[in-house]
């Protein structure tokens, strides 16, 4: 936004100042990408920029590390994405019906002691992975879940849970109650009432609350490294493996995929929330 003509001038200096300021801190965060993306496209297996990039030859760009990642259920990198994408569907769905259950109930004004209970479900964002991953494992091995899907999916339900409650508790907050004590006025069973017009006015809550479970899903390292077995290995887990046994390009095509995947995301999720407060009825 342009500044007023009145403006005076150490105002106009520090207002530039300050702006000089976030680009360079915007530069410094988002700097390393320019270099992932098209060192991701390298012919070579080399990390660094041949000298036919730095000429743009077209022959020394190539597509062979996006293959090297996708193709093949022997090859590594395609298997651990198969896992990860089946383990953060299924943990995205688990955290979803759980988190949105348990923010409707804590949303109700009859339900007790909410402020401890919402410690206890948010704790796992707060207890360090490493604490939560050493509990896990002890519990899924004595369950006989250990370097199984199901017990990774169950490991990352309990961590992407608490991003689900936040966000649909968020999106309760200024929640119209009177609306479904009309609907019940007139005779509407409450899982109708539920279905057509709560679950409606909290989807765009419920939808991001999903996107954050999967991403948290997709990107966890630390609990899958006590959980999985060689044929559980995730995206994650094989990009670690990768950087201390063998450095390849692979990885860099892996790291581009999960930075627009994270990018999407978070621009679905800005779109949703955007979209839930026209729905609220607050405007910007």
């Amino acid at each position: 936004m342009a500044l007023p003509k009145h403006t005076e001038l150490h105002y106009k200096i520090w207002h530039y100042v300050y702006l000089t300021i976030c680009a360079s801190v915007f530069f410094f965060l988002i700097a390393p990408l320019f270099v992932i993306f098209p060192l991701s496209f390298n012919a070579e297996m080399f990390l660094s920029f041949s000298e036919g990039m730095l000429r743009l030859d077209p022959d020394a760009f190539s597509t062979r590390w996006y293959k090297d990642m996708i193709y093949g259920t022997k090859n590594p990198w395609g298997l651990a994405a198969r896992n990860s994408f089946i383990i953060a569907i299924f943990a995205t769905i688990g955290s979803v019906l759980l988190g949105t259950v348990a923010a409707l109930g804590l949303s109700s004004r009859h339900m007790p002691y909410k402020g401890l209970i919402m410690a206890i479900l948010i704790s796992p964002m707060i207890v360090p992975l490493i604490i939560s991953g050493v509990a896990i494992f002890f519990f899924m091995a004595k369950a006989g879940l250990a370097a199984t899907h199901t017990g990774i999916v169950l490991a990352h339900i309990i961590l992407g849970t608490p991003f689900v409650v936040i966000t649909v508790t968020a999106t309760l907050s200024g929640f119209d109650h009177s609306v479904t004590r009309a609907a019940a006025s007139l005779g509407s069973h409450p899982v109708n009432t539920f279905m057509k017009i709560t679950l409606p006015l909290i989807l765009p809550g419920v939808i991001s609350g999903g996107l954050f479970a999967f991403v948290t899903s997709f990107d966890e390292v630390v609990v899958v490294l006590f959980l999985a077995g060689l044929e559980n290995t995730t995206i994650p887990i094989q990009m670690w493996t990768g950087l201390r046994e063998q450095l390849s390009p692979t990885i860099l095509a892996v790291a581009t995929c999960l930075i627009v995947l994270s990018t999407l995301m978070l621009v679905t999720a800005e779109l949703l929330r955007r979209r839930s407060e026209r729905l609220r009825g607050i405007n910007r």
